[in-house]
């Protein structure tokens, strides 16, 4: 109870809804020795206290209600009781006898950017205040005049329920008693400088309606019970970097789809999806963003909900169970992030408050022309508290493995995708985002730092220098990167007719200029094959008998090149259509000869990566890699080894359908070079040209080297053989 006098100036602001701090008027106080309690009610007729005879009076011209005494009779949290026009009866706790809720210290950290855990005072967060059950409301809105939670609850009407700002916190806030999880709701937001009225979803909502629908979902606190506490533990202590990662990439709203042509949803995906790929022996698989997100064709880039998983694919604890299962089954799970952007959608961050908060006010900096998005701001504190508590909530709630962080490139250059005269320098005059530099470095040492064992991967295509390095060093301090120059080098080689191959013979050797400059991942992604640039196999020339025997040759070419790998679905059996959202792959296909064969490559590959420590624990570091002849340009064939200690494997690759007979080649010691895997195999659905099993080495000196072996290469198909003696 406070004591306090009412100006006619707060009732005016009150029945214009324009008041920022409506606890003032509303509630209990004193004045003048009385005892006085005010209530706002714009769909009463008629009100009392509930417990009281005598009935509250309805100030003239307004919807306040009041009642007053000399004594004080009314409980410090009470009810009132109304008739609505028509004479149904209502009865609430005052949502203006509960104070404040949030700490002016958590207001503080998250001004200054360092509240690492905001999600958990701001948005809709059930609490239980002396007693009394209800959702506390709060939404940072620093240029708002007045903002109103709206909802199921209240006909959707901003004069019922006006929050109170916190000062100059810009933070908005009000305990609703009574509200339970389950309910739509909104901000109803008046702008300071303008007066119009904006309708937002939360940006720190945990649910949402499903689409097209935009509201807030009040989200009760998870009780799902874990049960990875084994993988968490081992996590922690791996050395990623030193680990086999072999990721399988997947939008999960057309892996597969249900009977009826919908989605599955977590738990239904769980089922058929993690025995799948445990199968295949992938270590990860990649989710595109499952974040909330209004348009199917955006494929989750598009983010609305930040806080939310996609009401297409269930509930938050939906999706916590299905990465309990991947843990269970020793999968690892990365979620695709998206940092750099986000819609116009008018429901949400878009000029929250009625000004540009969350993006740049000048198009220049705040526009994405490419993609017709706005740009974050990250030189705000608040902005960057979103982002970077965001990425620690996915980790805390639901023990994500690492973040995969989208489009940076187009975070770190101003530039990006601009003419001169569309862009605006930084301080420097420089093209350097260093707001975004400063951004990214500090969301790097705080995930890395509080969660040992996750990984932050940059899908990065420029140059940039030092991404996978830490900040001490100048880096950016991502875990790894993917590596689209080899990407780009890799499938435009391929393309190619054989017969012109050896014209372009340094697309496969020029990345091993740069390959341990980075961390690098080695990404046939979704972007690869949509938009016209067809599936991998329809990359490839020739007949068929060719486009199968090329892809092979690609990925072992993939999984025997230092970097950690990562495959969009589908391209596992060798899917002839492009990848479509709207429809799941071509399931019929894995059984068909080729395909499945193309299946039975990839999971023997990954078996071999995953148990031969030659072919990951050294992805980043030269020690791991040998030439053994990269001139050979003349046949098309490259021949290397990768080492581990004391051991090493030899690879031979054969980028054309002539096989080589007799082909001699150097290796470093002696003993019965065995085959581990060959791509022409007939298990694999090749024409089974080769070696017998394996050769034994003679003592011949041949490329430098003390001893030799005689190989018969098989056709556009790749060898891995391992020395022993």
């Amino acid at each position: 109870m406070t004591k306090t006098s009412i100006q006619k100036e707060d009732i005016e602001r009150l029945k214009a809804s324009r008041h920022h701090d409506p606890g003032t008027v509303l509630g209990k106080h004193t004045l003048g020795g009385k005892v006085i309690v005010r209530s706002l009610l714009p769909h009463a007729r008629e009100a009392c206290i509930a417990g009281l005879q005598e009935p509250m009076t309805r100030m003239p011209g307004t919807d306040i209600f009041e009642y007053q005494d000399t004594q004080d009779t009314v409980a410090d949290r009470y009810c009132i009781t109304w008739k609505d026009p028509q004479g149904r009866e209502y009865q609430h706790y005052e949502p203006y006898c509960f104070p404040p809720q949030i700490s002016d210290f958590d207001l503080h950290l998250f001004n200054e950017g360092r509240h690492q855990l905001c999600y958990e005072f701001l948005g809709a967060q059930l609490r239980t205040i002396t007693g009394v059950a209800g959702v506390l409301f709060a939404t940072w809105a620093p240029n708002a005049e007045r903002v109103s939670v709206i909802g199921d609850f209240n006909h959707w009407d901003g004069r019922c329920h006006p929050m109170r700002v916190r000062g100059s916190s810009g933070v908005w806030e009000l305990f609703i008693p009574g509200l339970t999880a389950g309910m739509n709701y909104k901000f109803e937001i008046r702008a300071k400088d303008s007066g119009n009225i904006r309708v937002k979803a939360d940006p720190y909502g945990r649910r949402f309606e499903l689409r097209p629908a935009t509201a807030s979902i009040i989200t009760a606190a998870s009780d799902y019970h874990w049960q990875d506490t084994d993988w968490l533990t081992a996590r922690a202590q791996r050395n990623s970097l030193h680990a086999p990662l072999s990721v399988y990439e997947l939008h999960p709203g057309s892996w597969r789809r249900g009977p009826d042509g919908k989605f599955l949803n977590f738990r239904e995906l769980a089922a058929q999806l993690v025995p799948y790929v445990q199968e295949l022996g992938f270590t990860h698989i990649e989710l595109m963003p499952i974040s909330e997100h209004p348009l199917d064709a955006s494929w989750g880039y598009q983010t609305t909900g930040f806080y939310a998983v996609s009401s297409r694919f269930g509930s938050p604890d939906d999706f916590r169970y299905f990465v309990d299962q991947c843990h269970q089954h020793g999968i690892g799970i990365i979620l695709d992030w998206v940092a750099g952007h986000f819609p116009r959608d008018e429901h949400a961050l878009a000029r929250y408050d009625g000004t540009p908060l969350y993006e740049h006010a000048d198009p220049r900096r705040g526009e994405h022309r490419d993609w017709g998005t706005l740009i974050f701001n990250y030189s705000r504190n608040e902005v960057r508290n979103f982002l970077i508590a965001n990425a620690l909530y996915w980790i805390r709630e639901f023990h994500l493995d690492g973040l995969r962080v989208d489009a940076v490139a187009s975070m770190l250059y101003l530039d990006y995708s601009r003419l001169p005269g569309e862009w605006l320098p930084n301080v420097h005059g420089g093209n350097e985002n260093l707001e975004a530099i400063d951004f990214l470095r500090s969301m790097n040492e705080q995930v890395l730092s509080q969660y040992p064992g996750v990984l932050t991967i940059a899908e990065e295509s420029t140059a940039w220098p030092q991404v996978t390095r830490p900040p001490w060093l100048g880096g950016l301090g991502f875990s790894m990167k993917w590596n689209m120059g080899w990407m780009h080098d890799t499938l435009s080689y391929f393309s190619k007719d054989p017969i012109h191959r050896h014209y372009h013979h340094d697309n496969l050797t020029f990345g091993l200029l740069y390959a341990f400059h980075e961390n690098f991942v080695l990404p046939f992604s979704h972007d690869e094959v949509v938009h016209g640039k067809g599936s991998l196999i329809n990359k490839m020339p020739g007949d068929d008998w060719q486009r199968f025997a090329n892809l092979r040759l690609l990925y072992t070419f993939m999984f025997t090149y230092p970097g950690k790998k990562l495959l969009f679905m589908g391209s596992e059996f060798g899917q002839w259509r492009e990848w479509d959202h709207d429809r799941g792959l071509d399931w019929y296909l894995a059984g068909q000869a080729g395909h499945g064969q193309i299946s039975s490559l990839v999971t023997e590959l990954n078996r071999l990566y995953s148990s031969h420590p030659e072919l990951y624990y050294h992805d980043f570091e030269q020690d791991g890699f040998e030439w053994i002849d990269c001139h050979d340009a003349s046949q098309s064939v490259l021949s290397y080894l990768r080492k581990h200690a004391d051991s090493f494997l030899v690879i031979v690759v054969n980028f054309t359908p002539v096989p080589r007979h007799n082909y001699r080649l150097g290796v470093p010691r002696s003993g019965y070079y065995k085959e581990l895997l060959n791509s022409d195999s007939t298990y694999f659905g090749g024409s089974n040209l080769g070696n017998a099993n394996g050769v034994q080495a003679e003592l011949l000196s041949w490329m430098g080297r003390p001893y030799s072996i005689k190989l018969d290469l098989p056709p556009l198909a790749g060898l891995i053989l391992t020395c022993q003696i």
